[in-house]
């Protein structure tokens, strides 16, 4: 969508407020990383721009559909600002879902909807922050840099079972200490049985977890616990791991015998 001369107007504003800000020491200076979530083309745009004058990186997904699928486990995001109101899934169940898959990127919603309900579910589901529209530049500035500083972006404790290990905030699997080679589908999974020792893990548990923005069947899930199944079943050495199937409750991630070693 072409841009008026106000809109580039605007956006050059916009730019010169945040690049202000930088240049007084506020933007740290390794580059964060931001995913925004906007429908809206031309805000996107505009607060894109300005962003990445600021010093930030910045990638956009216009709806919550597109924003799960760049959100897979892994995405080294440093923040999410997140539109309320989006078309295939709305703002509200993009941010369930990640913290239900335990995810715990810092999110700043974003929102003409404005009422205390809405800031109250908001903050009840997991987001960190709240930004009513319209706002100021600089106070948004202001928001993202409190988020990037707090101590909350400290990665969070690794999943073990045995030589096995997971770095939620990364995605990374090692296998005695050596990283092994998973899809991101297999990490999603991965995780999602490391993060509930001891007890089976449903079918439909690891669909919504690892398929959520897609349309894929329930039995998709069989196959890649097939194939993360075979992958874990080559690793060699003490402390072995293997999948295990409990018929009609699910999979659970188990110690190797020494027969399955």
């Amino acid at each position: 969508m072409a841009l008026c001369q106000h809109d580039c107007i605007v956006v050059a504003l916009l730019a010169l407020q945040l690049s202000t800000s930088c240049q007084s020491g506020l933007v740290n200076t390794l580059t964060p990383r931001l995913l925004l979530v906007e429908d809206t083309p031309d805000i996107a745009l505009w607060l894109a721009a300005a962003l990445r004058q600021g010093g930030m990186g910045v990638e956009h997904a216009g709806d919550g559909l597109a924003a799960l699928e760049v959100l897979k486990p892994g995405h080294g995001f440093d923040l999410v600002l997140l539109d309320l109101q989006l078309p295939g899934r709305d703002g509200l169940s993009v941010l369930e879902t990640l913290r239900r898959n335990g995810d715990e990127v810092p999110v700043l919603v974003l929102t003409a909807r404005a009422s205390v309900p809405d800031r109250v579910l908001g903050l009840q589901l997991g987001a960190d922050d709240y930004l009513s529209k319209p706002f100021e530049l600089a106070e948004l500035e202001a928001r993202v840099q409190a988020l990037l500083r707090r101590p909350g972006r400290m990665k969070a404790a690794a999943l073990r079972l045995g030589a096995l290990e997971m770095q939620p905030g990364t995605g990374e699997v090692l296998w005695q200490g050596q990283a092994l080679s998973l899809t991101p589908r297999e990490v999603a999974a991965l995780q999602g049985l490391l993060a509930s020792p001891q007890r089976p893990v449903s079918k439909d548990t690891l669909h919504a977890r690892v398929f959520a923005a897609e349309s894929a069947e329930l039995d998709a899930v069989e196959v890649l616990i097939h194939r993360l199944r075979k992958k874990l079943e080559t690793l060699t050495g003490p402390q072995g791991v293997r999948v295990t199937t409990f018929r009609g409750m699910g999979y659970m991630l188990t110690l190797s015998t020494p027969d399955h070693a």
